[in-house]
């Protein structure tokens, strides 16, 4: 598959788009602006609320072990940073995080759900080499894995912890890198376009930190400060993209969605609202609470980093962030990317998993009314006041903070 302007397939069974009142109603709005009472202020909860948002699931990285060596073979020496050792998850690293999810419960009897945002295509290593002036081909997460790339089991151990509803799968962009500024890099003669080669030869799409022009999927960081966000026509084409192999891989439609990078601006959200999205996930900021626009799309703002795959994280200063939280009456929203689950070029997995373990015990001790709930479970509870839990219905307060 060529990464070239497509919509969504089209066929019979596709789930119905918004209706057309609702994106007039959308257009109207956004002409507007959002509304400052809720934007400014945002949701206060009378329950605590803890969630868990993770990005970057599906996309492949430096290929294990061998990837390695063949990045030290043609000159690219790894082990500076995390992300050097960012590969691809495993089925037994997804079992592993499933089981100590399953080993916790909240107060009405459920287990944590993961918010996995995935990247629903990865680059067709060969056929790009292959053929460098026909474009950036790409391989669908419905379609399997790129090359030489083996991961037995992995897609039924995301398909059985969802069923279980330990994971909440979500859309994060159909490449993390912004394809302009690649296909640029690929037309050029020069550095770039040498990295990419020596890269995708090794079967790795990139390594971020190492070259940062490739930006991220909706931003292009070559371009002058107004127009680094693409178009809404280029947008409009990749969520459309993305969303279409989404349905085809779950079988179902995406709620929410968090840009590659959390580069999203207006246009960003207005397309993904096109495509059915009705919870925009942003980047850090810790005393932002979430909020509904007028058109009743939620906007969630991740609270709590927690990555020990870059940094030592202290259980107690941890515990203190997310029950501050729960005092102001904010959900505790944690920033916990794959690869920190992620074991076969560095054991981050281990690590994390115990304190992910040590933290939900905490929590369930000390907060008898502890709701753990995912961004469907948000946008229920910020609408209509409950969210559905184990059969059961349970109601949660919630209004506009003073």
């Amino acid at each position: 598959m060529r990464l070239l302007p497509t919509s969504a397939s089209g066929r019979k069974n596709d789930p119905a788009k918004p209706r057309r009142n609702d994106l007039i109603t959308w257009f109207q709005r956004i002409r507007k602006g959002a509304a400052k009472s809720s934007s400014n202020y945002g949701l206060r909860f009378a329950r605590p609320l803890l969630l868990l948002q993770s990005d970057d699931w599906g996309r492949v990285g430096v290929r294990d072990c061998d990837g390695v060596e063949e990045l030290r073979v043609a000159g690219i020496n790894l082990g500076e940073s995390p992300y050097d050792s960012y590969s691809l998850e495993t089925a037994e690293d997804v079992f592993a995080l499933s089981t100590v999810l399953k080993k916790h419960r909240d107060s009405a009897g459920r287990h944590p759900s993961l918010v996995m945002n995935f990247i629903m295509a990865n680059v067709d290593f060969d056929r790009s080499l292959a053929a460098p002036d026909k474009g950036i081909h790409l391989v669908p997460l419905s379609d399997g894995l790129p090359g030489r790339w083996h991961r037995p089991h992995l897609f039924e151990a995301y398909r059985q912890g969802i069923e279980e509803g330990v994971f909440f799968p979500a859309l994060h962009g159909l490449t993390h890198f912004c394809a302009h500024a690649v296909a640029r890099a690929l037309q050029s003669d020069g550095e770039h376009r040498r990295t990419l080669h020596t890269m995708w030869r090794a079967q790795t799409s990139y390594i971020h930190w190492r070259m940062p022009w490739i930006g991220y999927e909706f931003h292009d960081p070559a371009m002058d400060t107004k127009h680094r966000f693409l178009s809404i026509a280029a947008q409009r084409s990749s969520i459309s993209h993305a969303a279409a192999i989404y349905r085809n891989f779950f079988a179902t439609s995406t709620m929410s969605a968090c840009a590659p990078g959390y580069r999203a601006n207006r246009d960003t959200c207005r397309a993904w609202f096109e495509s059915g999205i009705r919870i925009a996930q942003h980047g850090s900021d810790v005393g932002r609470r979430p909020y509904l626009d007028q058109c009743e799309m939620l906007h969630t703002f991740r609270t709590i980093d927690m990555e020990p795959a870059f940094a030592p994280v202290g259980l107690p200063r941890l515990v203190a962030d997310i029950e501050n939280c729960f005092d102001r009456g904010a959900p505790a929203i944690l920033s916990l990317h794959s690869i920190n689950f992620h074991s076969t070029i560095r054991d981050f997995r281990t690590s994390t998993l115990s304190l992910l373990d040590e933290l939900l015990t905490i929590l369930e001790t000390r907060q008898s009314d502890l709701l753990y709930v995912h961004d469907a479970d948000l946008l229920s509870i910020a609408t209509q006041g409950f969210h559905f839990a184990e059969g059961k219905r349970i109601q949660v307060a919630a209004g506009a903070a003073n």
